[in-house]
């Protein structure tokens, strides 16, 4: 097993007011020879928008895009004729693929918190896809609920490449075993509430932990721990 601490205390950040931006990774103007990227995971980008504000009209093509909703209320319109609204706790997912625009701004009257996730697709120059799900706390407490995946289903949403994002929730302190195929695979894990611990590694809120050349992982999680997993290919193939 090999690991990677990514405490929150280094990430790069970014503030103009309106947005708020915490990086893990080389993203916007914020540059880590080092911190390119984890496999196949390009961006986690911690951010913060004030009420009233957001992103204009902006390009994407091939690049898998999750936006995890942790507070707020959000729209959302592209050049796919989706226009709609998200509030947290909920997720959407946009597939470029061969390229889109689209908008998105805090419609609500609080501070959004939203995690922007980028993974590399699998395939290149796909129809763009757009598609979101809700994943209220009550539902998913004491438990790991896959939120986005490579397979398609009713209750995540799906993506262009072999990886899965799961959100777990435990209102009490338990310990849980994250299985999965080694092969080509690593695992990301970002803290995003109350104390966890990643084997023997202690993370703090908003701390994150990259993990490969294992299939079992074992997490020991505080009270009201919630905490996100990603798992994605190493290289893409």
């Amino acid at each position: 097993m090999k690991l990677q601490l990514f405490p929150a205390s280094e990430r790069g950040i970014k503030d103009i007011g309106w947005l708020k931006s915490n990086f893990f990774f080389s993203f916007s103007d914020y540059c880590h020879p080092m911190r390119s990227a984890f496999g196949t995971l390009l961006a986690f980008n911690d951010d913060f928008v004030e009420a009233g504000k957001g992103f204009g009209i902006h390009p994407h093509v091939n690049m898998e895009i999750i936006s995890v909703l942790l507070k707020g209320k959000m729209n959302h319109k592209d050049t796919m004729g989706y226009s709609t609204e998200i509030e947290a706790p909920a997720v959407q997912i946009m597939s470029a693929g061969s390229g889109l625009r689209h908008e998105e701004y805090n419609i609500g009257s609080e501070e959004v918190n939203f995690l922007q996730i980028w993974i590399m697709p699998k395939q290149q120059n796909i129809m763009p896809r757009y598609q979101q799900r809700s994943f209220p706390k009550d539902k998913r407490k004491n438990k790991l609920v896959t939120i986005v995946s490579g397979e398609e289903g009713l209750q995540h949403c799906w993506i262009n490449q072999n990886a899965k994002l799961s959100l777990g929730y435990y209102e009490q302190p338990s310990s849980l075993t994250y299985t999965f195929n080694p092969l080509n695979k690593c695992v990301f894990i970002f803290s995003i509430a109350g104390g966890l611990r990643v084997q023997d590694q202690v993370l703090q809120e908003r701390d994150a932990i990259g993990i490969w050349e294992t299939g079992d992982i074992s997490l020991q999680c505080g009270e009201k721990a919630e905490f996100l997993i990603i798992e994605t290919p190493i290289n893409q193939k």
